[in-house]
């Protein structure tokens, strides 16, 4: 019988040795698994996290192994190419950080053992990825097992598949179920017994077979209906020679339909269901992508706990056992695989063997209902290679797998005619009109423009959000990373894409905060702060209550701004969310008022003096807090960027005229504004910003038309000026910054309309 062993304690680790070790080293330390060697220095900014090989040394003596015919080290997770060794050879060399693979290491056990593991996460080019708005985390980040089996056994040697291959079809009331094994030296006269089991483990079928591949009938079959209805059943295959079995595997898996319709979204089993939730990052603060089953299982009931019906995993393949987690749960599944931001032609192999090796081993998966093929990778336009691309990867999902769809996240600046959008089968977008330039009312329009351009292309939203911190004040605006703009934010985008039942999906970016050592904003470096709960899990932004509100059906009351205490202002705006029909608020025992909200979202002006305890009230549930009357704001609660060159606030803004803190859109509007910004252009660019045929402006490798420059307008001149020269590495001066702020002073600002 097939034997599991856990390989991972005890192992020496270094990231200083320059040969592969002959004995046990004694001066390397010692870990456990999972481990990322990027922990602390891939969380704390300035990218400057290591990025080169990590050894993994342990002992091994085959005396101690269970007595097997064979023996596989299967590697979870290894971040992103590894070599391994035992007593000095090498076995085998793996591209691609995040899936499971295998080393047959039977004909090269002696009776001690060395095993070294050689993980590198450096630059290359051949290896996705390679350019992402994340840390690429180095190490031996998931379990690592010996797998012990009989010289015939269930496969171990394909692409890290599991050897079974589970495909149900739902006919009426009932399902045919097509079970494929692979077996390994499978010998004349061994059968095959296949046995589905149902929730309860009680046998619905089975049948004793020769057969590597069998349609097993499931009558009256539950069906899997995502959050409302998660049934799973379960596929046992056990392997059989003179009645005895020597090889057993198991699988579960579920029974639905779905389709994806350009004008009614995701129908499952028949039935609109609406996708909205979230993507998800698999790291954490302090221990990387060197995650434990409690920080899944804690991620997972975060998730559920929000009402989010869908997760886009993103950006490469997540741990088996989440996934095993969202079947349980119910929710429905994006899978992608790492091809994102920088096309490299030279690694064009490495995108076919990760979609390969995620397909193989998730095909059972009844949670998964589309393969991502790429995210942001045509943000300089599509070329000849990069369609190419695409094309073979499409084919290969629909080749691999004939019952899922594909899909791609295209970046905002992909034009809605760009040839690579017509070829998954569904399209989604990333935005963030109302963060990186442009205004939260720009989300909805834009995609109902595609939508009557493309009426056949089902099209979804595949990121969009901004970050918080503890930040706080009265007058949010775009860029100012309080908790309060964020929750602004995504109150107006929840009613947006809500209400635009053509979108067959939403995903918020993100559903927690996440590790990005190449980030150095919002007061806290290497981290992206978009999340709807902070990178340690411990709070529960704002925004995260907001979509409760709309998509969770256990009832509840929430507060907002409970961390922002000092207030100066005399009346201030206090906001509930609940998905109850009706709140009241109390201001130290005094009834402020009652109020319904059909979004969900409930205002109330309350008198700010000295001390007030307020208390919502909602049906049974009740949410406190507390502000203060003070006469000066509280400077705890502004943003003051680390290292910045010149923060907002130190900057000239007379009234009546412009400055650096006034948005793009107004600058342009004026001649002598749009003037000054055009003359400007140039030191961006690096002199090569525009176009002599055409005259159109050009940056970062993509066009500046109409729609990115409606964008940048939201922007304001001091944030454009940072993130752009960020990205082209042009970087301006505190001089030049308040020289340029001298000048918009002399020009009048527009007037309002």
């Amino acid at each position: 019988m097939r034997n599991i062993i856990s390989l991972n304690r005890k192992w020496a680790f270094t990231k200083q040795a320059t040969e592969i070790p002959a004995a046990m080293p004694c001066d390397w330390n010692f870990v456990n698994l999972p481990h990322s060697w990027n922990a602390i220095d891939g969380q704390d900014g300035d990218n400057d996290y290591f990025r080169g090989t990590g050894y993994y040394a342990k002992t091994l003596k085959k005396m101690d192994l269970p007595e097997a015919d064979e023996y596989y080290l299967e590697f979870r997770g290894a971040n992103s190419s590894a070599d391994v060794y035992l007593n000095g050879k090498a076995l085998a060399h793996h591209d691609g950080g995040y899936s499971t693979w295998r080393v047959n290491i039977t004909e090269h056990l002696d009776a001690a053992n060395l095993l070294v593991v050689a993980v590198d996460n450096s630059a290359n080019e051949t290896v996705y990825p390679q350019m992402a708005d994340f840390t690429f985390y180095g190490g031996l980040y998931r379990n690592v097992n010996l797998i012990c089996v009989n010289h015939s056994h269930f496969d171990l040697d394909y692409y890290g598949a599991p050897g079974l291959k589970i495909t149900p079809t739902v006919i009426e009331k009932n399902a045919k179920v097509e079970v494929e094994t692979f077996v390994t030296n499978l010998k004349e006269g061994q059968t095959l017994v296949y046995t589905i089991y149902d929730k309860d483990e009680n046998v619905v079928t089975f049948t004793e077979t020769s057969d590597l591949k069998v349609v097993l009938d499931i009558e009256n079959v539950h069906l899997w209906h995502g959050r409302k209805d998660p049934y799973l059943y379960c596929c046992e295959v056990e392997l059989k020679e003179n009645g005895e079995v020597i090889d057993n595997i198991c699988n579960r898996f579920g029974c639905r339909t779905f389709k994806i319709d350009p004008e009614n979204g995701f129908i499952l089993n028949g039935e609109e269901y609406p996708l909205r939730g979230v993507s998800r990052h698999q790291d954490r603060w302090g221990f990387g992508n060197a995650l434990l089953p409690e920080h899944h299982e804690e991620d997972i009931d975060l998730i559920c706990e929000v009402g989010a019906t869908t997760i886009r995993l993103a950006h490469y393949q997540h741990d088996q056992y989440f996934y095993d987690l969202c079947d349980e749960k119910g929710l429905v599944i994006w899978a992608e695989i790492p091809y994102i931001s920088k096309h490299m032609p030279t690694a064009r192999e490495n995108t076919i063997s990760q979609m390969k090796e995620l397909i193989s081993q998730n095909y059972n998966h009844a949670s998964i209902v589309v393969w991502g093929l790429s995210n942001e990778i045509g943000i300089g336009g599509s070329d000849d290679d990069l369609l190419e691309n695409h094309r073979i990867l499409n084919d290969l999902c629909h080749e691999m797998d004939k019952t899922r769809l594909t899909t791609i996240a295209a970046v905002s600046m992909c034009k809605i005619n760009d040839p690579y959008l017509q070829i998954p089968d569904v399209v989604s977008y990333n935005h963030y009109f109302g963060w990186y330039g442009g205004e939260t009312d720009m989300n909805g329009p834009w995609f109902d423009k595609f939508h009557k351009t493309h009426p056949n292309i089902p099209i979804g939203c595949s990121e969009y959000g901004c970050e918080a911190l503890n930040w706080h004040t009265s007058e949010p605006k775009q860029g100012d990373y309080t908790e309060e703009y964020q929750a602004y934010y995504h109150e107006e985008l929840i009613k947006q894409f809500f209400s635009r039942k053509y979108m067959w999906a939403t995903h918020v970016w993100n559903m927690f905060d996440f590790g990005a050592d190449a980030r150095n904003e919002g007061g806290e470096n290497g981290q992206n702060h978009k999340g709807l709960v902070t990178f340690d899990r411990k709070y529960k932004k704002d925004a995260f209550y907001a979509y409760k509100a709309w998509l969770s059906d256990d009832p509840f009351v929430h507060l907002c701004g409970k961390r922002y205490v000092d207030r100066v202002e005399d009346v201030t705006k206090v906001t509930v969310y609940s998905n109850l029909p009706e709140v009241e608020l109390f201001a130290n025992g005094v009834s402020v008022g009652k109020k319904t909200a059909e979004d969900h979202f409930f205002y109330f002006e309350v008198k700010n003096e000295g001390v007030t305890e307020l208390k919502a009230v909602a049906g049974d549930f009740v949410d406190c807090g507390t502000i203060r009357k003070v006469d000066t704001f509280n400077e705890a609660y502004r943003l003051v960027e680390k290292g910045a060159v010149l923060n907002w606030f130190d900057i000239d803004a007379p009234e009546g005229y412009l400055s650096l803190n006034d948005k793009m859109s107004d600058v342009i509007a004026t001649l002598q504004g749009k003037m000054l910004f055009m003359g400007l252009v140039g030191k961006l660019m690096g002199g090569k910003g525009k176009d002599k045929k055409d005259g159109k402006i050009k940056a970062g490798g993509f066009e500046v038309g109409p729609e990115m420059m409606s964008m940048m307008g939201g922007f304001t001149v001091l944030r454009l000026f940072t993130l752009m020269g960020g990205m082209m590495d042009v970087k301006f001066t505190k001089e030049e910054l308040l020289e340029l702020n001298a000048k918009l002073n002399k020009i009048k600002a527009p007037k309002k309309k």
